[in-house]
């Protein structure tokens, strides 16, 4: 299996590795830094030391290969599949306003423009996870880009989005430009997941240069509290 069929997996067990909480073949980010969890898909009882890192009744996110559930587990939301995306050149950066790497001052600010257009995959040390960038106007944060999972030539863009009062604007391509160049010009191939639903955000990232991948399997679930009395 390529390290991109199992991102979540590839990254806690390699760039990511300080935010692991692990078995030998499960593994999560803290609930506050990402909702993702993954398994070594080779092990049967992945999913049952999986359920050792969860908390009764947390939902959590399967990015990649998911395992045989049992009863320790309900679905919160059927699975799907989402496009996973990479790119191999330069785009091009259109002109518009100045581009700054955002810092802990700016986290108040990401945070609530987050909160508003990217719920539930961003928290609050989602920050942590590599580098964000943004355009403000003035005082207002109008968009923000940046780098999610990561692991040995691959680098995860993610957290694109835009103020809905400044949609049309092409900050976010602008962004999103900046920073695929900037990580194709270390060596590293950048990637990102876009869900089919979203046309318009895939038919932007493959008009400006990413191209589909694969599909990659997207499963919500929650530890059900009946396994409490075994752990």
């Amino acid at each position: 299996m390529a390290p991109l069929d199992n991102p979540v997996w590839s990254a806690l067990t390699t760039h990511h590795g300080d935010f692991a909480r692990r078995t030998a073949h499960a593994a999560r980010y803290p609930a506050s830094v990402a909702p993702f969890v993954a398994v070594d898909p080779v092990d049967a009882d992945a999913a049952q030391q999986l359920a050792t890192l969860v908390d009764v009744d947390e939902t959590v996110l399967f990015v990649g290969p998911v395992p045989p559930l049992a009863s320790t587990w309900s679905v919160v939301e059927p699975l799907v599949h989402i496009a996973q995306m990479t790119c191999d050149s330069r785009l091009t950066v259109n002109d518009g306003p100045q581009m700054i790497a955002l810092t802990r001052a700016h986290t108040a600010d990401v945070l609530e423009l987050t909160a508003r257009v990217y719920p539930h995959y961003f928290r609050p040390r989602t920050v942590e996870m590599g580098r964000y960038f943004g355009i403000y106007d003035g005082a207002k944060l109008a968009a923000i880009a940046g780098e999610r999972m990561r692991f040995d030539g691959y680098t995860e863009l993610s957290a694109i989005c835009t103020d809905p009062g400044y949609t049309g604007r092409g900050y976010a391509q602008r962004l999103v430009a900046m920073l695929t160049n900037d990580i194709l010009d270390q060596g590293i191939q950048p990637f990102l997941h876009v869900s089919h639903q979203n046309t318009r955000a895939k038919s932007l990232y493959a008009h400006m240069g990413y191209r589909m991948r694969t599909d990659i399997p997207l499963l919500a679930v929650k530890r059900r509290a009946d396994i409490a009395a075994a752990r």
